[in-house]
């Protein structure tokens, strides 16, 4: 294991398994489209059920930022698990497409109030030089479970569709299961400025360094969002197989879960916001080259430039909202992290698409490129800032 990871507190390894067995079960959302084939719901009834699947990204992170600061971060998380396997059954059960919808945005919205919680309990766990490591090494274990999931999935799907729906069930419910023989809730002192600060999200509202950084942190990831709406479109139009998307998806998950221990204990020496902002603009440039290529060797070209943009940053956006967030608060500030991921994901599939197909593929590219270089030498420019504040934090 790489020296980035040693040292880790036992918590965070219980929550690296547990994820991993959670996203291992994550199968029924990449064929969600075929499931609801299979029952009949085409066109824009399909739309519905997505796009509340989608809305619930937006409802869960910070519905689940309040409750990690105010019940706890166990019961936060057990309430998300417990809550997305329960909606899994009501939606394979579900017998129209109103009843499937409201069981997706239960499915999405219960299942998105778990990472805040998780983050939140990371940053209790790990002082801030090892926060970056922490959040890295959760976002490895993201990576390694839905890698094997992809081609799970695949298996299972052709014996039936209520093994997916039973695989994702059961997997949450296994890693509830870790939370709550393994986990154990931090002890936190009520402290005066707890008090006057709420439950709410006034207290990341009246943040200025936060609402510069959370914007940025949006757009790169809306960005990095377009690899998994606008590639496999631009496949698609250019008269290749789904089979070649499968590919470049296999490229990408190959790459990170190979690379991205040995790229955390290298960059970690480095200023953090200093890599972020290198990656988002490789991001950026491999999402841009999405736009040149018409073959294999192209697609696959761009694939791994911005694959490795993602083995760069990542973990470094959490880390940095976790060291700018009082510890009262730190569910909050991940919360509103984790719903600017929602946004972004929910503006990739809505603005993205939109984009793509209204003003064509070309403007989407430039955009991104644009918009990926402009926010990430927006987000060096804070270096500064970030790391005064971060000095004044440690102090106090």
């Amino acid at each position: 294991m790489p020296s980035s990871f040693r040292g880790l507190p036992p918590i965070v390894w219980t929550i690296f398994a547990g994820t991993i067995i959670n996203r291992l079960g994550y199968l029924v959302t990449p064929f969600l489209v075929f499931f609801l084939a299979s029952r009949g719901v085409t066109g824009a009834d399909t739309s519905y059920v997505l796009g509340a699947l989608g809305a619930g990204n937006l409802l869960g992170p910070a519905v689940g930022g309040i409750l990690a600061d105010r019940i706890g971060r166990r019961p936060t998380m057990l309430i998300g698990l417990i809550g997305a396997a329960s909606a899994q059954g009501a939606l394979f059960l579900a017998p129209g497409v109103w009843t499937m919808a409201a069981a997706a945005l239960l499915i999405s919205a219960a299942g998105s109030t778990v990472s805040p919680a998780a983050f939140a309990l990371l940053a209790d766990a790990v002082d801030s030089d090892r926060r970056q490591r922490a959040y890295a090494l959760f976002g490895w274990g993201v990576n390694i479970g839905t890698a094997v999931a992809g081609v799970l999935g695949g298996y299972l799907a052709a014996v039936g569709y209520w093994l997916l729906f039973a695989v994702d069930a059961g997997s949450m419910l296994l890693f509830a299961l870790v939370v709550a023989v393994r986990l154990r809730e931090p002890k936190r002192t009520p402290t005066t400025e707890a008090a006057t600060d709420g439950i709410g999200y006034g207290v990341v509202l009246r943040d200025r360094l936060a609402l510069l950084l959370l914007p940025l942190f949006g757009v790169q990831l809306f960005v990095y969002s377009l690899t998994e709406v606008a590639l496999p479109l631009a496949v698609h139009d250019s008269g290749l197989s789904p089979a070649v998307y499968g590919a470049m998806a296999a490229v990408n998950a190959v790459l990170v879960v190979a690379l991205q221990p040995f790229a955390t204990a290298w960059l970690a020496r480095l200023p953090q916001l200093a890599v972020q902002s290198a990656g988002s603009a490789l991001i950026a440039l491999g999402v841009a080259l999405t736009g040149l290529a018409d073959g294999i060797a192209g697609y696959t070209l761009s694939v791994v430039v911005w694959s490795l943009g993602e083995v760069a940053v990542a973990g470094i956006a959490a880390g940095v909202i976790a060291n700018l967030a009082p510890a009262h608060a730190r569910g909050r500030y991940q919360g509103a992290f984790s719903w600017t991921w929602g946004v972004a994901r929910f503006a990739a599939l809505t603005l993205g698409v939109a984009t793509y197909t209204i003003l064509g593929p070309a403007t989407l590219w430039w955009t991104a490129l644009l918009a990926g270089t402009t926010t990430a030498a927006a987000t060096l420019a804070l270096t500064t800032r970030v790391t005064r504040r971060t000095a004044h934090t440690l102090a106090a």
